[in-house]
């Protein structure tokens, strides 16, 4: 069978004989694929002549896989992610603000596509101190009327002071902008600022999201050990404006209570609500020890005790007396708190819908122990597909290709022809020897490359051959909603 009847038009590159996985179509067989001016111009039983040949037999052809929960928009990130196979990495559920001014190390020099939904923390750092701080991978700089400016105000204000009614209101008007900039949805790190943030403001974000049709991405208030309020509280936003909304990492806020979290999921859908719901195959999470996160009952909330955490750069574990310590004198050091198990992350991957993402935190030096969550997909192919057998191969790429390119694509056209390997489509590839594939990184040695895919391709161009980094190229795009 041919999908071209071009057979003999010579092509840029043709990719001879693999495995061809498209979750969309359910194709799963050997095919010879071509590439002409970065989209699939041909996928075929019967040879296809190119400018460029490459056997892939024996190895898995799957369309490049879309994190939607990166952290990273750095030349270092975007190496790394491209070892694991990711063509496209975006950042929404933190966001940036101003949206052009994601990228910014990356911008000219991009080896994946990237883009960001608008970032609400930073719109809230711009209104309560006149900051302006695009991303967290960002140099701040203070650009204010002296309206805006107040004394004695600190930092801090922005995490636990709530919004006037006109500061809602400028709020507003700039998420507006933000999503006219083409943002990618509202990125809402709510739990951040859990103090912060009351009714009226949350009403205030949901009713943009659903009068401009774009979907939130929420780090939802976690509650006390799997607590399910800010789970129906977001859900009841939701349902309320009309808004679409996407729940971030869910078992890091689920945890024991992770089916009761995907009950309420699935209650909402049959009610009509539009909601997907992502997990990231690791059982801790990362943060700055001085985040807001640790600055509340943080061990009733995780359930867990100061042996349960572990400062980043040396594996040390904590007692009362060395945290304090550490809190006081490295408020910007990293730790690692360990506090969810293993069967709840098996669960949440055996829901049906559930999408994979990173979580990848900023990767700007080689020097710095804080970028866990390297190799997320590699994980997720070696443990959970070839060595567990607990998703099947086409499922686990439908979770890390078409299903976020579904999540996007009705407010950025671009992600239709992502996600899916067909003739028209991007061409966004990644090629992989399952039986090699491993993700070599750990929280104590995150700066790892994963091993096991011979290729990576973005909008046509090689980024990954042969298992090796391509020097000098840059073809990554940002993606916008228009």
């Amino acid at each position: 069978m041919s999908l071209s009847s071009a057979a003999d038009t010579a092509y840029d590159l043709v990719l001879q004989g693999g495995r061809v996985i498209d979750p969309e179509t359910e194709l799963d067989g050997i095919r010879n694929i071509a590439i002409k001016d970065g989209k699939i111009a041909a996928i075929s039983e019967q040879p296809l002549s190119g400018s460029k040949m490459i056997d892939v037999a024996g190895q898995v052809v799957a369309p490049g896989f879309i994190d939607l929960h990166t952290h990273s928009p750095t030349p270092l990130g975007q190496y790394y992610q491209a070892f694991d196979g990711v063509t496209s990495a975006l950042e929404l559920e933190v966001g940036a603000f101003p949206v052009l001014g994601y990228g910014e190390q990356i911008n000219g020099k991009a080896l994946l596509n990237y883009g960001s939904s608008v970032g609400y923390l930073w719109i809230r750092y711009l209104v309560k101190q006149g900051v302006v701080l695009p991303h967290m991978t960002s140099t701040p700089s203070i650009t204010v009327s002296t309206e805006r400016q107040r004394p004695n105000a600190g930092p801090r204000d922005v995490f636990t002071e709530a919004a006037t009614a006109l500061e809602i209101e400028e709020i507003r008007q700039l998420l507006v902008s933000g999503i006219d900039q083409g943002g990618l949805g509202i990125g809402l790190a709510l739990d951040y600022i859990s103090e912060a943030v009351k009714d009226a403001e949350m009403d205030m974000i949901f009713d943009v999201a659903g009068e401009h049709g774009v979907p939130v991405f929420i780090h939802i208030r976690r509650g006390i050990a799997g607590d399910p309020a800010g789970l129906r509280e977001a859900l009841a936003q939701a349902k309320r404006s009309g808004a679409s909304v996407h729940i971030c990492h869910i078992t890091h806020s689920g945890m024991g209570n992770i089916d009761l979290f995907l009950a309420e999921v699935d209650k909402a859908k049959a009610e009509g609500v539009d909601v997907t719901v992502e997990i990231l195959p690791y059982n801790a999470g990362s943060a700055l020890i001085s985040s807001a996160v640790f600055g509340r009952n943080w061990q009733e909330v995780f359930d867990i005790s100061y042996r349960d955490v572990e400062w980043a750069a040396t594996g040390e574990r904590f007692t009362e007396q060395t945290w304090q310590q550490r809190r006081a004198d490295s408020p910007n050091g990293q730790v690692i708190h360990h506090y969810l198990k293993e069967a709840w992350t098996r669960r949440a991957l055996s829901y049906p819908e559930m999408i994979v993402v990173s979580d990848l935190l900023p990767m700007e030096s080689l020097d710095k122990n804080v970028a866990p969550h390297n190799g997320a997909f590699s994980k997720i192919l070696g443990r959970y597909v070839r060595d567990e057998g607990l998703l099947t191969l086409p499922d686990a790429l439908r979770r890390m290709t078409l299903l976020p390119a579904r999540r996007l694509e009705k407010i950025a056209p671009v992600f239709a022809h992502k996600g899916r390997l067909q003739v028209g489509m991007d061409a966004d590839i990644t090629v992989f020897d399952l039986a090699k594939i491993h993700s070599r990184a750990s929280y104590k040695n995150p700066y790892q490359t994963a091993l096991g895919f011979s290729y990576v391709i973005v909008n046509g161009v090689p980024i990954i051959a042969a298992g090796e980094a391509v020097a000098d190229v840059s073809p990554g795009q940002r993606l916008l909603t228009r």
